[in-house]
């Protein structure tokens, strides 16, 4: 089994900045639209959100990249392709791992911090490059409406996003800077994709992070800690 923690949403460098925690939920906004998008901000109730964030750049009539897309019933629907998913397919991520989203959120005048905000159970793997099926392009998922890449695939699968911005949610220490995380303490050096170099662990179970990257991997194979881990955390967002 293996756990994907996956970056996504806005930031310094797609949007612009943070998205925001209001009323404490954390509200992902979509990166802008690259290739392919049917779905604005406003479509999504995030027009005022996208404003203030990106400072005036996007509106709620920009189109945004709208992945993963989270469904009625708890069902999610996420697309990756080019270098990330080469990177996913050579981990060997597949039917039972799970995808942990998370991105860079701000509440107020607080400082940026990592947080998980959403999760994906892949429970279907669907690869688009002979085409997508007729069914996620009715739903106008961003990847099938236009190739992104020859290796373009969607991952599907229960899933849903957290409704409070709990702290066993965030990533970033409480005293920051924003790339130092406090690390479950199963996960240890050697353990995550693109966090090889050992002065990244750090002590006191904490972990410099990579500035950028998507899709970090980490094989839990039959371990128990990491599993518990993981039901705690899906628990977590489950319940909020």
């Amino acid at each position: 089994m293996r756990i994907i923690f996956s970056r996504k949403g806005f930031d310094s460098a797609a949007g612009g900045g943070p998205s925001p925690i209001v009323d404490g939920r954390p509200v992902s906004l979509p990166i802008p639209a690259g290739v392919a998008s049917r779905t604005t901000y406003g479509d999504l109730g995030l027009g005022d959100h996208a404003v203030r964030a990106s400072r005036g750049r996007h509106d709620g009539a920009s189109l945004c990249h709208h992945d993963p897309t989270f469904l009625p019933g708890g069902r999610c629907l996420f697309g990756q392709c080019g270098a990330a998913q080469t990177h996913l397919h050579n981990r060997g991520v597949g039917v039972g791992d799970v995808f942990l989203f998370f991105g860079l959120f701000r509440q107020e005048s607080d400082a940026p911090h990592h947080r998980i905000f959403g999760y994906l159970e892949v429970a279907e793997v669907i690869p688009l490059a002979c085409g997508a099926p007729e069914w996620l392009v009715e739903l106008g998922h961003p990847h099938a409406l236009a190739l992104h890449g020859s290796n373009d695939t969607v991952y599907a699968g229960p899933g849903q996003t957290a409704a409070l911005a709990c702290e066993s949610l965030r990533l970033t220490v409480p005293e920051g800077p924003l790339t130092l995380w406090q690390r479950p303490d199963w996960l240890e050096p050697g353990g995550l994709s693109y966090h090889d170099r050992r002065d990244r662990w750090l002590r006191g179970g904490r972990l410099r992070s990579v500035a950028r990257g998507q899709e970090f991997v980490a094989d839990i194979g039959r371990r128990k800690a990491p599993r518990a881990w993981l039901e705690h955390i899906l628990d977590e967002i489950r319940a909020s």
